[in-house]
């Protein structure tokens, strides 16, 4: 899809979205990079919640949080590269702004297909690269040797829609937008809720 006809869209719209996809899940979901437990208030009541943070200094954090939404499960201190779980353990996983940290994401989106219990569901929300020739692309791999080692390993340049395709997912709501940003230009966004085929 070309950049003319990708949706324009502000922050505000975004977070609605985000919010929308992730609620969108329920029975035993795994969140991936969890953070601060930013996407608690977005999560079905009814989900059972595992959360994974590598940085050991969010997880007294999150633990927090979580005891306070309820969810009973410790978060887990591990990276998407090597999740804890046994094999079909979650009936859904989440991510959002993570597949862009990952030290190797063809490795975590595997490690993500072998905890998911046979179609399982899959939601992530994340920046990606733009279209080729165009400017943004140019500036996404300018930046990226320095949002990689400076701004937790984010990688502004990643394919992750053809990352998940590759590693055997399959998009039911697949949305490509881009969020107005400055001071260079929108932001290529994916939000991609999907299964495991």
């Amino acid at each position: 899809m070309t950049t003319s006809t990708t949706p324009l869209i502000e922050e505000a719209e975004l977070d609605d979205l985000e919010r929308e996809f992730v609620g969108r899940v329920r029975g035993r979901v795994l969140e991936i990079g969890a953070g601060d437990g930013e996407n608690f208030g977005a999560f079905d009541p009814g989900v059972e919640w595992v959360g994974l943070e590598p940085d050991g200094k969010r997880l007294s954090e999150l633990a927090t949080r979580a005891r306070e939404w309820r969810h009973t499960a410790a978060p887990l201190e591990a990276r998407a590269e090597s999740i804890p779980l046994p094999d079909a353990s979650v009936d859904a996983v989440v991510g959002t702004y993570v597949l862009c940290s990952v030290s190797d994401q063809a490795t975590a989106l595997a490690e993500i297909r072998r905890v998911l219990v046979p179609g399982g569901r899959v939601v992530f929300v994340d920046h990606v690269v733009a279209p080729p020739r165009t400017l943004k692309r140019v500036i996404q791999r300018v930046a990226t040797p320095f949002t990689a080692r400076f701004h937790h390993g984010c990688h502004w340049d990643r394919d992750t829609e053809r990352a998940l395709v590759e590693a055997g997912f399959t998009g039911g709501d697949v949305r490509r937008l881009r969020v107005r940003s400055m001071p260079f230009g929108p932001v290529p966004m994916l939000l991609f809720d999907g299964t495991a085929s």
